[in-house]
């Protein structure tokens, strides 16, 4: 098996958790910068601005972990939230990711030992 090359991501709308295995980091943590004190400071202005704003910070967000996810040949996007699926729509539109291969799981919320344990489980079995 070879791992070397794979990346776990549980993913929900505020943060994503990017599990490379071979690597001695600890888990690293990409926060999406649409909190609640966001969206409320915009939906106080009005409705559309806050869609606005969280459409583009969204986007953001996506763009900040596609450029982790280039240096990896196959990710496991898994997590509670539709926002693994949003993320793998928004990588199919950029053909920069067509050589990734990106795995969808569905996942509840996990500690961090269930996180590892899950990627390491869905690497083994490729």
């Amino acid at each position: 098996m070879k791992t070397n090359n794979n990346l776990g991501i549980w993913m929900d709308h505020a943060t994503a958790h990017l599990i490379d295995l071979n690597s001695k980091d600890e888990c690293r943590i990409i926060v999406s910068k649409f909190t609640t004190d966001v969206k409320e400071d915009a939906l106080i202005k009005s409705e559309s601005l806050m869609h606005n704003k969280r459409q583009q910070m969204q986007e953001e967000y996506y763009e900040e972990i596609g450029a982790k996810i280039l240096k990896y040949t196959h990710v496991l996007l898994f997590g509670p939230t539709k926002a693994k699926v949003e993320l793998h729509n928004y990588l199919n539109k950029n053909l920069h990711f067509k050589d990734v291969k990106i795995d969808i799981e569905a996942a509840d919320k996990m500690t961090d030992n269930e996180k590892n344990a899950f990627v390491k489980s869905h690497f083994e079995t490729i």
